[in-house]
């Protein structure tokens, strides 16, 4: 889930090809049910109004079709598209965190049945190929988001100290930054709230991950191992954390301490740029620091669209997709929410446009990104399982080895090997 916390996009500005193909009208009038999740943060910027915009310009130029769209909070959206699954209800398109579980049941619509040639060949291709299972797609990207390393000027400065690109220059800094009295000289979020995020990252950075083959988990590989005892001899065991231990705090809480000016360091997405300008706090953003450098490998994540079967009206669902992923709207989108598009025209405008300068960080690391397995049907309860226990491997009588390899046993038998 990328949520208000934590991406999106679109084709090749297709208005003009889409308005003339009038899907049929009259006797045949198609409703075409949509629910969404809300990546807004107010009423005011609710993403009800970004779809009541849409579907507004949609219907004017289809007049035989109308789409009737529902917005729920991320808390609530995937439980309420399952309920309606569940009892035989499923709308025709949802657009929720994970889809794994519907294609498996042979539920969803694959991709390559919806969308024209153009609109499907335009997502940015990790994120196409994270919303494959066994090679077919059934999940569209339709928000993205990558991860960076924040600092605080202010404080690197107090510290005299520069950003760092290995994680020997980050544990110096975070010790500079610890003498100056630093509340939290590197926040660790291990908490319960997004700790597989936060893993991801640094797994990444140390040459792992969860699944470095296609077929299977790989959480307790030596790469990931070594991560591990690095960060709980290093950074976790000398103190330069903070005062809340890491799997104890979560990332909101962090997130809020950057902004309050506490924390020197943390991985960051987008939304923490407005929250720390809003307190002004003056941060700079580079690629997460790696063993010997910076990392070459960044954390992505996306959320999904995806389309049911149960209803049919596969054309017209896939008629107003190719809409949906327009480049114009995509990057309405992707500039209301501070998320990335989903879609390389959409990328090529925002990386060049003086207005999206701010993102283009983030934006050159998606190219570099790498997922989390949704592909698995069982990445969600894995997900939930890292959630609860990764903490536990950087305590003082933690350890890394036996907790991962605990993770990997637990991955295993959740595993049907369903992997995309």
């Amino acid at each position: 889930m990328i949520s208000g916390t934590i991406a999106g996009v679109s084709a090749l500005g297709m208005a003009a090809v889409l308005t003339g193909c009038g899907l049929s009208s009259g006797s045949d009038d198609v409703t075409l049910r949509l629910v969404a999740a809300d990546y807004g943060d107010s009423s005011a910027n609710s993403s009800q109004k970004y779809w009541d915009k849409l579907v507004e310009a949609y219907e004017k130029e289809h007049p035989g079709v109308t789409v009737d769209v529902t917005v729920y909070s991320w808390n609530d959206v995937d439980a309420k598209v399952k309920a309606m699954v569940d009892a035989g209800k499923a709308p025709d398109m949802a657009q929720i965190g994970a889809y794994a579980d519907y294609a498996a049941a042979d539920q969803l619509y694959r991709v390559s049945d919806l969308l024209s040639i153009p609109v499907e060949a335009d997502f940015v291709p990790q994120l196409a190929n994270a919303g494959e299972v066994r090679g077919v797609g059934y999940g569209m990207p339709f928000a993205s988001s990558t991860r960076l390393l924040f600092y605080n000027k202010t404080l690197f400065a107090k510290a005299g100290i520069t950003p760092p690109t290995t994680w020997a220059e980050l544990a110096e800094d975070a010790k500079a930054l610890k003498d100056e009295g630093v509340k939290y000289p590197y926040a660790l979020p291990l908490g319960s709230e997004e700790a597989q995020a936060e893993t991801l990252q640094w797994l990444l950075s140390g040459g792992g991950g969860y699944t470095q083959t296609v077929s299977a988990y790989s959480i307790d590989s030596t790469e990931n191992v070594e991560t591990f005892d690095w960060l709980k001899n290093d950074l976790v065991g000398k103190g330069l954390t903070g005062p809340v231990a890491p799997g104890k705090l979560n990332r909101a809480t962090a997130f809020a301490a950057f902004a309050a000016g506490d924390v020197g360091m943390l991985n960051g997405h987008p939304s923490l740029m407005k929250a720390a300008e809003s307190k002004g706090v003056k941060f700079g953003m580079v690629p997460m620091p790696g063993v010997a450098g910076p990392s070459k490998v960044s954390m992505g994540v996306a959320d999904w669209m995806t389309a049911f079967k149960q209803n049919g009206h596969a054309d017209e669902v896939g008629d107003f997709l190719d809409f949906v992923y327009d480049e114009k709207n995509v990057l309405d989108f992707s500039r209301e929410y501070d998320l990335l598009p989903v879609t390389n025209s959409a990328s090529l405008v925002m990386g060049s446009a003086d207005e999206d300068a701010d993102l283009k960080p983030f934006l050159d690391e998606l190219v570099l990104s790498e997922t989390y397995p949704v592909g698995r049907t069982s990445w969600a309860k894995v997900s939930a399982e890292i959630k609860k226990r990764i903490g536990q491997a950087v305590t003082e009588n933690g350890d890394p080895a036996a907790v991962l390899s605990a993770l990997q046993t637990t991955a295993t038998t959740l595993d049907d090997g369903s992997g995309g």
